[in-house]
Order: structure tokens, then C-alpha cells, then sequence
């Protein structure tokens, strides 16, 4: 356990909650206190949990400066150090903006609770839990996320092959990452110490009694909020990220809760189903919603083929992150797909797991015959340049410099 002294560092509380599920309203809600400072999503601790990898395209090479920095910082107390950053970091800015109390709320923490456990094990942390179905319908309507078919997961197989060929993650992959990892992992976390749960449905439906519950176990006196229902919600225009839906609200409303009965078709309910599973839906209390989905048509596959699903997605992460102690530096001649592949097939009981793979494997062969194309042609554009310039230089008087 590492020794701290918390009497000098910042006061911070994690939100925690995925992509779509209102955690930019419900931080958006708590900044109303005027001690309270909720930046729209730092995705600081996601950086200093990954210090040390970089892009493999690092001209300094990316394998020798992660095993550099792990060399260097191993013989030390990474953790202390990482610490001290972070809470210069957040010190400054709170500080910079006169408030006591900041809120990091950034959704894709889930991926580094350990690393949050490790390094502030005094935070208090807050947990929003929403409908996966709703999830799923705003990730539909706001991103474009298509959710195909679980019998034909050809999403899944373009990930891995941007994978193989060491191309930034689409968007659809963390998206369904964000229910098949993510939900399973925040629904264990809510039984930590120093964590209030906060639910979506309730949040809209009586805003002002849940927050002012959230902000007692914070500390605060709720009375201290503003009145406005919404407040100002401008800080949120110059930023890149949070809910930009929340520009247009004037006050909170319950509207979104059951739209994803009408949002979602009757196959794009049984995918959430299969990634999700029956069984976590009713043990964070959605039985009613899974209930109107299978009276709608929706078959519940059983845990087997959402144990699958997670095991297919767990293995694509761990060696995306680094984790299966293969290179940084990915090639391009599917021998690492392969391995992925045959790793997938013995932990997953999912019949599609071969196919998934092969796909795969021809769509990183399609594409990298592209990327092939494309720098041949850069090639010779830049030849062209090349040779017009030294043609340039040898008209100068004198000839050639």
C-alpha cells in the first residue's frame, strides 16, 4: 500500500460510468454547488496509466522507449510519483478555477480501476448505472453505432484487423467493448468502499433529491446549489468532449428512458442481450426491461454466449494494451491474428469464433495490400517533388547547391 499524505492533496472524486449512460448531465448537475469543478472528461489518468507506451510509428521506437521508461521507473516507487503529478495536475486546476472539489468524470475509466485503486484509494468514487438497451440506442442515434447481428459479428472482424495491422481501434469497437467489458466491470465496482451508486432512471426523474443525496455523501450542503434547473452549461461549448445534447436542454426531463423500446429494432435487441446477458441485466435491476424485449422476440442464448463474447473481446484487449507480452511494434503478416484467434477459439464456446477470425485474417490482407497501394503512390509523389526541386536548383546560377 502506498504511503501518502492525502492532508495535502487535492480533493477528487471520480465519476464513473459509460460512454452515453449521463454522466455529463449528472456532472454537469453537481457543478452547480459552487465548490464543485467537473471538467467535461480529462482522460488524465488513461494517459498517466499508459505512460510509456507510445505509437509505434515513434521515430524513437516504441518498444525500446516502453521498456526505457519501465526500466527507469522501476527502480523507483512509480506509484508515488505518478501520484505527485497527478495531484500537481489537479491541485493547479482547481486552484486556477477557485473551486475545493473536482470531479474527473471520464467514462472510459473502467478500463483502469486497478490503476485508480492503487493511486487514490481515498477518493470517493460515483457509479452511474443506465438501461443497457437505452445505452445502446443513444450509442445508435448519436454515433452511428450499428449493432449487427450477433450471428454475423463482421464489426468484430474489421477490428481485428485493423488490429493486425496496428491501425487506431474504430470507434464501434470500443463502443461495444463499453458494454461487453465495461458494464460487467463497473456493476462489480459498486460494491467498493467510498462509492455511491447512482441510476440514470432516478437521476431524470428526480434530479434534485438525487442530487442533493450525492453531494451529502460527498460532504456538501445541497442547499448551496443554484437555483437554475439547468444552469450554465457554456464551459461545455469550447470543449471537444461530454454530451453536446445537453447545450439544447433547459431543464431535466425522463423522456429518454423508455425511447429505446421504439429506438431499437427487434434484432438489435437481441444483440444487446447476447453481449450484455440476461443475468447481469436482472442483477442491476432491469428485469422489466429484459422482460419487454423477449416479449418483443428477443431469445435469451443463455450465459454461454456472452462469456463468449467476453472472452473474444478480453483477448482482442489484452493484446491491443500489450498485455500478452508480444511487441508494441504490430506486423502485418496475421501470424500474431492467428495466435489471437486460436487463443479466442479455446476459451470461447461461440460457434462463430473461427469465422469471426477468418474474416479477419482476409479483410488485414485486403487492407494491407491497400496501405501498400497508398505508400507506393506517396512514394512516387514524393519522388516527383524530389526530382522537380533538383531540377529547380541546377536552372539556379552557379548549378546545384
Amino acid at each position: 500500500m502506498m504511503i501518502h499524505d492525502v492532508s495535502h492533496s487535492p480533493a477528487l472524486c471520480f465519476l464513473l460510468g459509460l460512454p452515453r449512460s449521463g454522466t455529463t448531465l449528472l456532472a454537469h448537475l453537481l457543478q452547480r454547488h459552487p465548490d464543485i469543478l467537473a471538467p467535461p472528461e480529462p482522460w488524465f489518468m488513461l494517459a498517466l496509466e499508459a505512460f510509456g507506451k507510445v505509437d509505434h510509428r515513434h521515430p524513437a521506437g516504441a518498444s525500446l522507449v516502453h521498456t526505457a521508461t519501465s526500466e527507469f521507473l522501476g527502480r523507483i516507487d512509480r506509484t508515488i510519483v505518478t501520484r505527485a503529478f497527478a495531484d500537481a495536475a489537479y491541485g493547479r486546476y482547481l486552484a486556477a478555477a477557485g473551486k475545493r472539489t473536482l470531479i474527473d468524470k471520464t467514462p472510459r475509466y473502467w478500463t483502469v480501476l486497478d490503476f485508480l485503486d492503487s493511486l487514490y484509494p481515498e477518493a470517493p468514487r460515483l457509479v452511474l448505472m443506465r438501461n443497457p438497451y437505452a445505452i445502446a440506442a443513444s450509442l445508435k442515434s448519436t454515433w452511428g453505432v450499428p449493432l449487427l447481428a450477433a450471428s454475423c459479428p463482421s464489426a468484430i472482424a474489421s477490428c481485428l484487423a485493423d488490429i493486425a495491422l496496428g491501425q487506431p481501434t474504430p470507434a464501434i469497437a470500443s463502443s461495444l467493448a463499453d458494454l461487453v467489458l465495461g458494464l460487467p466491470a463497473l456493476a462489480a465496482y459498486r460494491s467498493r468502499p467510498q462509492t455511491q451508486v447512482v441510476h440514470y432512471e432516478v437521476l431524470v426523474a428526480h434530479p434534485d433529491e438525487e442530487i442533493r443525496r450525492v453531494l451529502a455523501g460527498l460532504g456538501y450542503t445541497p442547499t448551496e446549489m443554484g437555483s437554475a434547473p439547468m444552469g450554465q452549461t457554456d464551459y461545455l461549448r469550447s470543449s471537444t468532449f461530454g454530451d453536446r445534447k445537453i447545450l439544447e436542454k433547459k431543464t431535466v426531463d425522463d423522456r429518454s428512458v423508455q425511447a429505446w423500446q421504439t429506438d431499437l429494432s427487434i434484432e438489435e435487441m437481441q444483440v444487446v442481450t447476447d453481449l450484455v446477458g440476461a443475468e447481469l441485466l436482472i442483477e442491476l435491476g432491469y428485469e422489466q426491461d429484459l422482460q419487454f424485449a423477449r416479449q418483443a422476440g428477443v431469445v435469451d442464448r443463455g450465459p454461454e454466449a456472452t462469456q463468449g463474447y467476453r472472452h473474444l473481446f478480453r483477448t482482442c484487449w489484452d493484446f491491443l494494451d500489450g498485455k500478452t507480452g508480444r511487441s508494441f511494434d504490430i506486423p502485418a503478416d496475421g501470424a500474431e491474428l492467428d495466435s489471437i484467434g486460436r487463443q479466442a477459439e479455446e476459451n470461447s464456446s461461440l460457434a462463430f469464433g473461427p469465422s469471426v477470425f477468418q474474416q479477419a485474417q482476409r479483410l488485414a490482407a485486403t487492407k494491407k495490400e491497400e496501405n501498400l497501394r497508398m505508400a507506393n503512390s506517396i512514394a512516387a509523389q514524393l519522388n516527383e517533388e524530389l526530382t522537380a526541386s533538383k531540377v529547380d536548383r541546377d536552372a539556379l546560377p552557379g548549378g546545384h547547391s
